[in-house]
């Protein structure tokens, strides 16, 4: 099965869910024989759950990880964060571009460029040379109002109430 006409979705704001939702798409896709490429930016620092699962359903879920395990500071950037920000989009390309992939999510690349490690002038290039077939995801907070713009559908993710205001940690198999 192909997509006979891909789209651009955004999913953005401040509430939990962005990357969790365009898992939930990944898993539609796959379980429709729909191959997915995940890309997800500055997201270092180990194995999150749905690294696991990639494996076991490979190759219809590929996922590439990538980022420091630090946290990014937009008034102190790093150049290493920076170069690898930019690899990151470079892979996201080549995977958009390649054939390979009917659906291809780019987590949390909306805080790759509000953090100011990649230029948005480059995701929309990238918007742009998207072949007419694969559906395309950006994730993440923050997202330019000149992709929101460029983009087919937005979501905004409010939060209300979030456990982590009363101290509660990312749980693994969870939040990660």
């Amino acid at each position: 099965m192909a997509l006979d006409r891909g789209y651009v979705q955004i999913y953005t704001g401040n509430g939990k869910g962005k990357t969790t939702a365009s898992l939930g798409l990944a898993f539609r896709a796959v379980g429709r024989g729909l191959k997915v490429c995940m890309v997800q930016f500055i997201k270092g620092g180990g194995e999150y759950g749905e690294h696991r699962v990639a494996k076991k359903l490979a190759p219809l879920l590929t996922i590439h990880q990538t980022g420091r395990d630090n946290w990014i500071f937009k008034d102190k950037l790093d150049p290493e964060d920076i170069r690898i920000a930019n690899e990151t989009l470079d892979l996201a390309h080549s995977a958009l571009t390649s054939g390979d992939y009917d659906l291809v999510i780019l987590d949390e690349v909306n805080g790759a460029i509000w953090f100011g490690l990649i230029d948005v002038e480059r995701v929309l290039q990238l918007i742009k040379d998207k072949p007419a077939h694969v559906e395309l995801v950006l994730t993440g907070r923050s997202a330019d109002e000149r992709l929101i713009e460029a983009a087919d559908l937005v979501t905004e993710m409010c939060e209300i109430k979030h456990y982590y205001q009363q101290g509660v940690p990312a749980r693994v198999g969870i939040e990660k």
